[in-house]
């Protein structure tokens, strides 16, 4: 099969329809890193391009004041008949873009492709980074492999992801944290319940208190972060006629970047210390990620605030600016789509958020 071309200096609503039609589920990214790589190559001048693996990054060395960071994920969730692209015009809807990948987030990498290529004396001199496996254990992330094998890529005064944000800045992230609660119990038959000792019944306190959590907001730089502590699994039972020996519940507890994650465990852990205290339960954490504070009171991403109209909130849910974060690089999710539309069978992004986005970016990557 030939390798697609990709038209950098045009449109990008066009140039997203490009990518969308170049199928790229996680861990089959070849052929799109190889058609951005090759666009890259011929169409840009002044970039440094390099590829490691199905990552491609290129940067420019001016020797400006200040780095920014465009970084996006070429990788999509399986495709389900949405592949190719098509675009509709109906009075309710305007003009919209369909396609996997539309939203999450091939719109995003569009706008930065096209920067790329048109952008005449940007102020900042930029890196941009196109990594392979966001959508998939983090094991496999693409950017982790760049900040393990190429660090000095991951240098900048302020990072900005194309995550589907509708239009609209999203400063930083919450931190992610599950737990597992396990009980243990004897087994016996249900016909001599007294015998045994039901694991499953000793969840039921835990229970009682996830549903009267009170959970706490927080204002950071302005922007208002909601936390969330819930159940999301439950395992339990043997057979229909036998009192369980053993059970838990999976609890995840969504944060506030103003929280580590070992302070979110400690409040896991004081909001169930009643089950804990008395070794009804034992709780261990399986997963865990940072968030990202959102950084706006750094100059260069209050320029960013400024060209986007002043228009920025909190993002619910974890992205990959809290690789940044870590690294102390302010970092915002900024992108085309609804988010609430990422990874959907009707995936799809109104194109004039894709100029929009285009537009902010430009006029803020101009700016000194």
């Amino acid at each position: 099969m030939s390798l697609p071309a990709l038209n950098l200096t045009a449109d990008p609503i066009d140039l997203t329809a490009a990518l969308v039609d170049i199928p790229s589920v996680s861990h089959d990214e070849a052929m799109i890193a190889d058609a951005v790589e090759a666009a890259l190559r011929t169409q840009t001048t002044g970039f440094e391009i390099r590829r490691h693996g199905n990552c491609v990054l290129a940067r420019t060395n001016g020797g400006l004041p200040t780095r920014v960071i465009l970084a996006g994920h070429l990788d999509t969730v399986p495709i389900v008949d949405n592949v190719p692209s098509r675009r509709t015009v109906t009075d309710a809807d305007g003009d919209v873009l369909h396609g996997c990948g539309t939203v999450d987030m091939k719109s995003g990498d569009a706008v930065f492709l096209h920067l790329a290529a048109t952008l005449d004396a940007p102020a900042h001199d930029l890196t941009l980074i196109f990594y392979d496996c966001e959508e998939i254990a983090a094991e496999f992330n693409g950017l982790g492999a760049i900040e393990r094998d190429l660090p000095d890529w991951l240098v900048g005064d302020v990072a900005i992801l194309g995550e589907p944000t509708a239009g609209q800045i999203e400063a930083g992230c919450q931190g992610t944290l599950r737990v597992r609660f396990s009980a243990a119990g004897t087994r016996a038959h249900s016909a001599r319940a007294w015998m045994g000792d039901n694991a499953i019944h000793k969840l039921g306190r835990l229970l009682t208190t996830l549903d009267a959590y009170q959970p706490r907001r927080v204002d950071i730089d302005g922007c208002e972060y909601r936390e969330g502590l819930s159940a999301v699994g439950v395992h339990g039972g043997v057979a229909g006629n036998v009192i369980p020996d053993e059970a838990y519940v999976d609890v995840n507890f969504r944060f506030a970047p103003d929280r580590s994650p070992e302070q979110a465990f400690e409040h896991v852990r004081e909001v169930f210390a009643a089950d804990l205290a008395d070794g009804t339960l034992t709780a261990v954490i399986t997963d865990s990620a940072a968030g990202a504070l959102p950084g706006l009171a750094n100059p260069a991403a209050a320029k960013l605030v400024a060209a986007a109209n002043g228009r920025f909130r909190a993002k619910y849910g974890w992205t990959d600016v809290s690789r940044f974060a870590a690294l102390g690089i302010p970092a915002v999710n900024l992108g085309p789509g609804d988010p609430s539309l990422a990874h959907r069978v009707d995936e799809r992004v109104p194109v004039e958020q894709i100029t929009e986005v285009a537009r902010i970016l430009r006029d803020y990557l101009l700016v000194g």
